[in-house]
């Protein structure tokens, strides 16, 4: 690891971004063309924060003409429980709507840089209460993120902490892997967000305009 910077915030991200992307890359002494790609956390999560990074980090690789990759947060959090010494299996949860929680079950394994987190399923959505029973089959030996302490208690596994916000380190880290296993001349789609769900909003109700052909006029 070069550099590494961190603010959690609850709001002003859009605006802070691009400063702290060039506060890290001048404390690694880097230029951005000097990257070889970038990785940015995908989600699940806030809907308008992740965008803001994803927007980021495609049009930041589009400017240097480098790739970019997603990462799904709650993989970054379970590699960051295998960091932290967790081992098997690991649930690994992050805040949602209300009292629900975005979670999923991964298999810690030994990589050649640490800890490999693979999934052992999809993520669900769900209110707290309900995973116990959702991931009694898992054999979760520790639970990480906000509720870890009821879940695990209720699964009879360890919990780690209560955090749901993944380490930088560890997404650079899973980007790093991603880039390192692509064959030659083969690329990775672009980063999108993740959404368990559809977006809870009403389309609009007025009519839109007429889209004008451009030889017409």
């Amino acid at each position: 690891m070069l550099a590494a910077l961190s603010e959690p915030m609850g709001k002003g991200q859009a605006e802070r971004l691009a400063p702290l992307i060039q506060e890290v890359l001048a404390a690694a002494g880097l230029a951005p063309q000097a990257l070889a790609g970038i990785g940015v956390c995908t989600g699940p999560g806030n809907f308008t924060g992740v965008r803001i990074g994803v927007a980021a980090a495609r049009g930041l690789a589009l400017g240097i003409g480098r790739p970019s990759v997603g990462v799904p947060r709650l993989q970054a959090l379970a590699e960051g429980a295998g960091r932290a010494g967790a081992s098997g299996p690991v649930l690994a949860l992050a805040g949602a709507r209300r009292d629900e929680r975005h979670a999923q079950a991964y298999e810690l394994a030994a990589g050649p840089d640490g800890p490999v987190a693979r999934p052992l399923g999809e993520a669900v959505q769900a209110p707290l209460a309900e995973l116990p029973a959702l991931f009694a089959e898992a054999g979760a030996a520790c639970v990480r993120g906000p509720g870890a302490a009821e879940t695990a208690a209720a699964l009879g596994a360890c919990a780690l902490d209560e955090t749901d916000l993944p380490d930088p380190v560890d997404v650079a880290r899973i980007a790093a892997r991603m880039f390192a296993a692509l064959p030659a001349g083969a690329s990775l789609p672009r980063p999108a967000p993740i959404y368990p769900r559809p977006p809870e909003a009403d389309p609009p109700s007025e009519t839109p305009p007429p889209l004008l052909d451009g030889a017409a006029g």
